[in-house]
């Protein structure tokens, strides 16, 4: 499971790992205050991007398809977070103030959209769920 949080929110225990996607530190935090499993700014959307975005001269439709554009052209940057999807909940934080429209949002539903391709579960809690809630060796 793939859950986007602000960074400014309190960590969860539901929360599983959890990766800062931005590309600049949050303002006001303290880097040992995040419970972080990762910061990969290198994911995040480049520089020009987020500019754009958060100056208004792209709509969130065009941030987002030239996002993933970037996204597919370096899936070194973005495979890491796969990896920890694969192995349980991954949390990816963000400082942005839009909830619904940010760059968490599109990469999370990147991963997914990776995952599904893969064929692989987002997470063995997801996966459970899917087996009506058991996991055994039997098949």
């Amino acid at each position: 499971m793939i859950r986007c949080r602000r960074v400014y929110e309190p960590a969860s225990e539901t929360d599983g790992q959890r990766g800062l996607v931005d590309r600049l530190w949050p303002r006001g935090c303290r880097k040992d205050s995040l419970a972080l499993a990762a910061w990969l700014p290198d994911v995040a959307p480049s520089t020009a991007l987020r500019q754009a975005f958060k100056g208004g001269t792209l709509d969130y439709a065009e941030f987002r398809r030239r996002y993933q554009k970037e996204l597919a052209a370096r899936p070194e940057h973005w495979w890491p977070l796969l990896e920890m999807a694969e192995r349980g909940p991954l949390t990816l934080l963000y400082a942005a103030r839009d909830e619904q429209q940010n760059n968490a949002q599109v990469l999370a539903e990147w991963l997914e959209d990776e995952m599904q391709r893969l064929g692989r579960p987002s997470s063995p809690a997801c996966l459970a769920g899917e087996l009506g809630g058991t996991i055994n060796d039997d098949g």
